[in-house]
């Protein structure tokens, strides 16, 4: 049975919703954040040296990196319902959208987490004006417009695909759904990118997602 290392608020929210469509048996192992630094607690490091979530163990493996697993799992299933394979139309794209994900959407993403929490964080009050003038001068120069930039890029492409592959769910959509919840989360989506607003809600909607967010509990998108 597949051991599901699950961190709250965390990447392994979505291998969570993949071993529900897959309906893979599973068990959960929780992990909790600490309450002031919002980091993952030393037990994970137990588990997989660089204590970060998601890690699996399935058959004397420990599988961390959200990619891995993903890719991992699909191949497990005996009847490959979520892998593109190589020689099938859309391939190509399909093996993009995986490294897409935490390649180049997510770092941006977690840029912009970073320096909102420098910016709203205790310092010295005279200090605040200073960190505030850097904050928003990065973001108005570098972060803003390369978050636009992608977020531009996938928002045209939901506009003429329901998923992001091959006309279906695949693997690629269970990668390409934690950045993109965060975008809708954080209120970025908004009228101005009514396609990644429409996509995340539809597949929330699946009864293997509802079920997901049932066993690893409180999950705060944002």
């Amino acid at each position: 049975m597949i051991t599901l290392h699950h961190l709250n608020n965390s990447r392994s929210q979505r291998i969570l919703w993949l071993l529900e469509e897959l309906g893979m048996p599973y068990e959960i192992v929780r992990h909790e954040r600490d309450s002031k630094t919002n980091l993952a607690p030393e037990s994970l490091k137990r588990v997989h040296a660089l204590g970060k979530s998601p890690v699996i163990e399935d058959d004397g493996l420990v599988i961390a990196e959200s990619g891995a697993i993903v890719d991992y799992l699909v191949r497990k299933d005996d009847e490959r319902r979520f892998v593109v394979e190589e020689g099938e139309e859309g391939f190509l794209d399909w093996t993009f959208w995986m490294h897409y994900a935490e390649g180049s959407l997510m770092p941006p993403l977690v840029m912009r987490l970073v320096f909102q929490k420098v910016k709203s964080g205790p310092m010295p009050f005279f200090a605040r004006p200073v960190a505030k003038g850097i904050v928003d001068k990065t973001h108005k120069m570098f972060l803003g417009p390369m978050i636009q930039s992608h977020l531009d890029f996938v928002e045209d492409h939901l506009a003429r695909y329901e998923w992001f592959v091959a006309g279906r769910l695949t693997a690629a959509d269970f990668q390409m759904s934690f950045p993109l919840e965060a975008v809708v989360a954080s209120g970025m989506a908004g009228k101005r990118y009514p396609n990644i607003q429409r996509y995340v809600e539809h597949y929330q909607q699946r009864p293997a997602y509802r079920r997901a967010l049932e066993a690893g509990g409180p999950y705060a998108y944002a």
